[in-house]
């Protein structure tokens, strides 16, 4: 199949150099445009990152040499992609304006940021738990008057840890849950280097996390239907969000309670056989697994875990019960994978495969 060409916006931060890597060898997706701030514009991505390369992995070769655009001039960095990432580092209101203005060129703008996430008719999809959310397009495109133009967003990173279970654990009515995240520090796009004060340090606040924790799980284990998405009932969630010295991967610990009567099997049973649309199409960027449960009780733990499936699975243990609750586990993502870029790209395939996004 041709490739479809692709723009990464905002690809200088740490996000959109995770879009870099990830896409520099995609079987569907060529990077044609690499777009950034005004002061990044006409320098190479070489030059414009500088030595503020966060990643392990070296910049991809073919990239180094591609000259930067001004992602704010929308119609010169559009000319002959077919869509584009958004990884914007902007205030919320920047950011919903730069999509938009993207959107209604005629190119599908896939975002990694929070802006438009509470916007009616813009769907927020993990695809393998709420594809059917895409459905909103349609009706995001008659907002907009575009033909092919649209937004849509994938959820808080945070969220990828926990919400896969409950969507797994749906049949056994899940109700009320207490959630603890320790989320790295990839997560705030720094490292060590550019973040010195967190080695051997932990900070009880990440602004605006514990909201989004709490609420987006709401929205993505919500129904769709031709008003918009009916948002979760009957779920109430309760989380505080920490930021520990970890580079990449983020933990919860999760106590919960259920209606129905189940057992420690069951839910470890529906863990291992949940799957979605991009397993059953065996998309590119999809794990073969999506959920995996660890026995011993020792994992998930970052080290040893965080990478599973390319960083793209979500990791389960110490499934147990609780005292106060029916159960508490604890679960693991890589954050800037599953929860960001990888999760973005993965959402990138699904469109393809869903025909919401076809080549020009």
């Amino acid at each position: 199949m041709e490739k479809f060409k692709v723009g990464i916006l905002g690809a200088t931060g740490m996000v959109g150099q995770r879009f870099a890597t990830l896409l520099a060898e995609h079987p569907w997706f060529e990077v044609a445009c690499l777009a950034a701030s005004p002061r990044s514009s006409g320098l190479t991505y070489e030059e414009a990152v500088g030595d503020r390369w966060k990643l392990e992995e070296p910049m991809p070769e073919k990239l180094k040499k591609m000259v930067v655009k001004d992602v704010s001039k929308v119609e010169d960095v559009v000319q002959g992609l077919d869509f584009v990432f958004s990884a914007v580092d902007m205030k919320k209101e920047e950011i919903k304006a730069i999509e938009e203005a993207y959107a209604k060129a005629e190119v599908p703008v896939v975002s990694n940021n929070s802006a438009h996430r509470w916007t009616e008719d813009v769907p927020m999809v993990v695809p393998e738990i709420n594809p059917e959310h895409y459905q909103l397009i349609e009706k995001q495109r008659k907002r907009l008057g575009t033909k092919r133009g649209f937004i849509a967003v994938k959820p808080n990173c945070s969220i990828q840890s926990y919400a896969p279970a409950l969507a797994a654990w749906a049949e056994y009515e899940p109700y009320e849950c207490v959630i603890s995240t320790y989320q790295a520090i990839s997560g705030a796009g720094k490292n060590f280097e550019t973040w010195p004060e967190m080695v051997g340090n932990i900070i009880p606040y990440i602004g605006g996390e514990e909201e989004k924790s709490e609420k987006e799980p709401l929205r993505v284990l919500g129904t769709y239907t031709e008003d918009g998405i009916k948002l979760k009932e009957g779920l109430v969630l309760s989380a505080q969000c920490i930021r520990v010295p970890v580079l990449n991967g983020h933990t919860a610990t999760v106590s919960i309670r259920f209606r129905k009567k189940v057992t420690k099997e069951e839910l470890i049973a529906a863990l291992r056989n949940y799957k979605g649309l991009p397993q059953e199409k065996n998309l590119p960027s999809a794990p073969k697994q999506f959920i995996q449960y660890l026995e011993e009780d020792n994992r998930p733990s970052v080290l040893t875990d965080v990478n599973f499936e390319k960083g793209m699975g979500i990791s389960i243990g110490r499934l147990r019960e609780d005292n106060l609750f029916d159960f508490k586990f604890v679960g693991l993502s890589h954050n800037t994978l599953r929860g960001a870029a990888g999760g973005g790209v993965l959402s990138a395939e699904t469109l393809v495969e869903l025909g919401y996004i076809q080549k020009r």
